[in-house]
């Protein structure tokens, strides 16, 4: 505990609050809101367009768990992402330790996973082919994306750690029991650079 005006940590917390909301507002934001809204707007009156489902019969209540449960994920894995990686989800300010809890112990994934089951709740919620086809064009971006530069990135942050992790959870398909951390490895930083 230090003084209050001389506390080094004093604000750091605001900080990363700050910009974790930043992040969130322009990755998940513009994947759910912004562009779901654009596209419905485009298409708003074509036959295309579909109709929001009738309230409470079943593609409503699909779409809203749907979209509930990856919601749900989403925030879990940023706070996951904040607390135990010291980090966003934004490429430009990724996690400092690599985050190995939750539901990071059944997918790779999970936060993408988040975003994929809110984008098929909004397909279904607003019984749209376009929202749709954004839901498939996201999942093929970062089916892309994730293998070929995201991953790769980890593994030069993380190294065997990394690696130990991707030999062991899946990248989309949960495993059913969580992998346990083997004892003599936890989270941590990255390796320091080779000189």
């Amino acid at each position: 505990s230090c003084a209050p005006r001389r506390c080094p940590h004093r604000g750091k917390g605001t900080l990363m609050l700050l910009r974790v909301f930043r992040a969130v507002a322009l990755l998940p934001g513009t994947a759910l809101v912004v562009l779901p809204g654009v596209i419905l707007w485009v298409f708003r009156n074509t036959p295309l367009a579909g109709r929001p489902s009738p309230p409470l019969g079943p593609l409503f209540w699909a779409g809203l768990l749907l979209i509930l449960a990856g919601l749900f994920l989403i925030i879990w894995t940023v706070s996951l992402f904040a607390r135990v990686g010291r980090g966003t989800l934004a490429p430009w300010e990724p996690p400092g330790r690599l985050v190995v809890r939750g539901p990071y112990r059944h997918v790779r994934n999970p936060m993408i996973s988040g975003v994929l089951a809110a984008l098929l709740g909004e397909a279904v919620l607003f019984q749209s082919w376009p929202l749709l086809g954004w839901f498939l064009l996201f999942f093929a971006a970062n089916a892309l994306y994730i293998p070929l530069f995201e991953e790769p990135g980890l593994q030069r942050r993380f190294g065997g750690d990394y690696l130990a992790y991707k030999g062991n959870v899946p990248r989309w398909v949960p495993r059913l029991r969580p992998w346990d951390i083997p004892s003599g490895r936890s989270e941590r930083g990255p390796r320091p650079p080779s000189l």
